[in-house]
């Protein structure tokens, strides 16, 4: 296969805000020779290569002197199995949610916590994807990258990926790693994971009592549904703002002058807070500054009306922050990678 080159390209339909800026070339890799093929091409042309894939995580600032590389590979397949688990593997290229509906049809349970999550397959591990009480860490197996140092391709296992809270080693440590295909240990019956959210009320108000994995995904599609905002409709990122993990005397201290601060103790002693809470709580929520607003039914997504620039969001994003500080005094980070 013959890599094909764009030059000057807008990137405004490869980014979920919708924010039109241009890459100095674009690329697209369906296969790991084309992979190696644009990174040759990046250093002939003496550009920096950025990859992406389904452009969820990313607010785009200014237009991007790179040659941008878009991963496009495609495949899924069971690498091997037993009576009660299998071990899928997925190209990085894979639309996530569409991965996700594929093993549920297989009968494999373990990702129906993480459906509708938009992106693909080779950036899940990259933030440690997690939504519901389950993250990519508790059904990873596996992942293969190649080393942009020294062009060696290199197999990770769970504690070589160092996952933590929405991080991971290929997030510390960006530019390095290209992440070519993930694998997944999932399960031929069950294990629900109900404790996290309205999951479980939502089974229970459909009648359902015995769930199974594909009836857990449609709970959590609808109630993503009414929360969330179609990209397609409204350009957003999902959740801007990481849930912040406080002290529990910081927590205490919230609690003291707002006692309905929705909050979660951690196995180590610490509090995680809702950052789409405290968002609520200081006004924010349905806020807009042009075209750059705080959605009207989730204070924790950003969205963009029409035509906000990358710079207004990251200001109304800045503005957000600098508040929360003052309120409660509790930093919050963004999830989207500023580029």
């Amino acid at each position: 296969m013959t890599l094909v080159l764009r030059e000057h390209a807008s990137l405004k339909p490869y980014n979920t805000f919708g924010i039109d800026v241009q890459a100095s070339v674009l690329a697209e890799a369906r296969s790991d020779d084309e992979v190696r093929a644009a990174l040759d091409e990046a250093e002939r042309r003496q550009l920096p290569l950025m990859v992406i894939g389904g452009g969820s995580n990313l607010l785009l600032t200014a237009d991007v002197h790179a040659l941008v590389l878009r991963m496009v590979s495609q495949g899924r397949r069971v690498v091997a199995e037993t009576d009660e688990q299998v071990i899928v593997e997925a190209e990085a290229g894979e639309p996530w949610h569409p991965f996700v509906q594929w093993t549920l049809a297989q009968g494999f349970s373990g990702l129906e916590n993480l459906s509708l999550i938009p992106g693909t397959v080779g950036a899940a591990p990259m933030q440690n994807v997690g939504a519901y009480g389950v993250e990519i860490k508790d059904v990873f197996a596996g992942l293969t990258a190649l080393d942009r140092q020294n062009g060696q391709v290199r197999d990770f296992s769970v504690q070589a990926c160092g996952f933590g809270y929405r991080d991971s080693l290929f997030k510390r440590e960006p530019g390095r790693w290209i992440i070519l295909r993930v694998r997944f240990a999932l399960d031929r019956q069950l294990r629900a994971q109900l404790e996290y959210g309205p999951v479980r009320q939502r089974l229970l108000e459909q009648g359902i009592e015995r769930a199974t994995a594909q009836h857990i995904s449609d709970a959590i599609c609808s109630i993503r549904r009414e929360k969330l905002p179609d990209p397609a409709v409204l350009g957003n990122a999902g959740s801007f703002f990481k849930n912040p993990v406080v002290s529990a005397q910081v927590a205490a201290r919230i609690r003291q002058t707002h006692p309905g601060v929705v909050a979660y103790p951690q196995a180590d002693g610490q509090v995680k807070l809702a950052a789409g809470w405290l968002i609520e709580q200081a006004g924010w929520k349905g806020h807009r500054q042009g075209d750059a607003g705080v959605h009207g039914l989730q204070a924790l997504v950003l969205v963009n009306h029409g035509q906000a620039t990358g710079a207004e969001l990251h200001a109304l994003a800045r503005s957000i922050q600098a508040d929360i500080q003052t309120r409660f005094g509790v930093a919050l980070e963004m999830e989207p990678n500023l580029l």
